[in-house]
């Protein structure tokens, strides 16, 4: 096994000793069955003017790497007047069934040097790499 492999299963064995116990997922439910819950007035309305000012002004770096779903935050930002509205339907639908779509959830999780010596596991903290969208509904 060469240097870099053996530093990833290290990683992969360190990194969750230092998380805390996950959350269960919640369990899905039916659109009807989430609309008698929450009225329209609940929920925040997410204009397709707002998505897609936030995919053509704000914080998109173009310069950052491709996400875990595939996407490059420069499509993105050069697809804005394309996919706002779709994403908005998704932002919306998200909001009232509170189901993420599957591609939000999965995450990149890279080490990132602290300070001390590179040796120590514990000198590296994980940083997560998610979904531009996913990030955007948060």
């Amino acid at each position: 096994m060469d240097q870099d492999a053996e530093k990833v299963e290290l990683l992969n064995a360190f990194f969750p000793s230092v998380f805390t116990a996950q959350a269960s997922p919640q369990e899905p439910q039916t659109l009807e069955e989430t609309e008698k819950v929450w009225m329209k007035e609940d929920f925040p309305l997410v204009e397709e003017d707002q998505v897609r000012d936030q995919l053509s002004i704000h914080g998109l770096d173009i310069h950052k790497s491709t996400r875990p779903d595939g996407m490059h935050p420069r499509v993105l930002r050069e697809l804005a007047e394309v996919i706002a509205g779709p994403l908005s339907i998704i932002f919306e639908r998200t909001w009232r069934t509170g189901e993420v779509p599957e591609d939000w959830r999965k995450a990149n999780v890279i080490p990132a040097f602290k300070k001390g010596k590179k040796e120590d596991l514990g000198n590296c903290r994980p940083v997560s790499l998610t979904s531009i969208p996913g990030k955007m509904m948060e």
